[in-house]
């Protein structure tokens, strides 16, 4: 049996190996550097065993997660979220199946948290060659859907934290059905998202069935609380949709990238990348509309950065590039519109 002096050896030559031998980035080699000298900072200092274990084991659980998701990357997707409680006789079960059947029909796949329910339903509807599943491991539930059980597109995972971070960071919109606490926590961890600018603009539709409001009555409970309060920005509410129709939550989802593909930061800089560029006469108007979100009202169609060039970020999209002063996502939402018209 080797020694733990042994094994310590066999891991540092592997890392010298593979770092030393890596076509990674500049950028990349920097943070895996510093994943290694965070490792060494916990060995050195007072963290418990509890730490290290909850450490070493998100390591372990997003890296798992970042390899089944690999091979999807380019691939456009939408999370669903909505009650593992929902049965199959319930209204909004079909109208799941339905949106994400249509959404898979438009090339999306759909990511869920691989239970029952609501989750089943979206996986139902897009098929198990367009489902990804990412589910928790619970005392009280038996493991994956029928759906995904097996399926190379399936990971489990211990952590909350790690389970949202991988249902929301692979995926370009968010389709939020009814559901209870869990549903809920994952919703408004979305908003404050998006709302902070912790992630990037994606389009968030509430869908709820006709004759049967879930998502309208909670939030014309919570949005005029709030606002009275001073506690979110009346734009804030532009976060998302609140729909009963599955033709509009296609719609929204689909037309969000209509022309809009994505958005980097680039030292202070904003850099929007676009299917299309705007013709010139229309991005004068669309530059003095918009110049109150911009330092300076500068907004500016350019070609790649030197630094998405040398990451091959997309290189040969059209480009708006701008210094973006509000403090979340909000007001971003209505220059992507306009940028969708073209």
């Amino acid at each position: 049996m080797a020694s733990t002096g042994d094994s310590r050896d066999k891991i540092l030559e592997r890392l010298e190996s593979v770092l030393s031998s890596s076509t990674r980035s500049k950028s990349d080699i920097r943070f895996l550097l510093q994943m290694l000298s965070t490792t060494a900072d916990l060995v050195e200092g007072n963290s418990s065993s509890l730490d290290i274990k909850i450490a070493s084991s998100a390591i372990n659980e997003m890296s798992r997660a970042f390899e089944m998701f690999a091979p999807y990357r380019d691939t456009r997707k939408v999370s669903i979220f909505g009650s593992a409680r929902t049965t199959a006789d319930n209204p909004i079960y079909t109208v799941t199946a339905q949106t994400a059947a249509a959404l898979a029909e438009q090339g999306y796949m759909v990511v869920t948290g691989a239970g029952p329910g609501i989750m089943e339903a979206g996986m139902v509807g897009a098929g198990r060659a367009n489902s990804i599943g990412v589910s928790i491991r619970l005392p009280f539930e038996t493991g994956a859907n029928s759906v995904i059980a097996g399926d190379e597109k399936y990971v489990s995972m211990r952590y909350f934290f790690t389970r949202k971070l991988m249902l929301v960071k692979e995926s370009h919109a968010f389709l939020c059905l009814p559901g209870g606490f869990g549903t809920l926590d994952e919703t408004f961890e979305l908003l404050t998202l998006a709302q902070t600018a912790k992630s990037v603009p994606v389009p968030i539709v509430f869908l709820e069935v006709p004759g049967a409001p879930f998502w309208t009555p909670l939030m014309k409970s919570i949005e005029p609380l709030l606002i009275d309060h001073g506690l979110i920005s009346p734009s804030d509410t532009s976060l998302y949709t609140i729909t009963s129709s599955v033709s509009e939550a296609v719609s929204i989802i689909t037309g969000f990238y209509r022309n809009y593909h994505s958005i980097r930061f680039v030292d202070d800089e904003l850099i929007m990348r676009m299917n299309r560029p705007i013709p010139e006469k229309a991005f004068q108007a669309v530059k003095e509309e918009f110049s109150w979100i911009a330092e300076g009202g500068v907004i500016r169609q350019m070609e790649a950065t030197p630094q998405e060039v040398q990451d091959n970020d997309v290189v040969s999209m059209a480009r708006i590039g701008l210094r973006y002063t509000p403090k979340g996502f909000a007001d971003l939402r209505g220059l992507i519109d306009a940028i969708n018209v073209f």
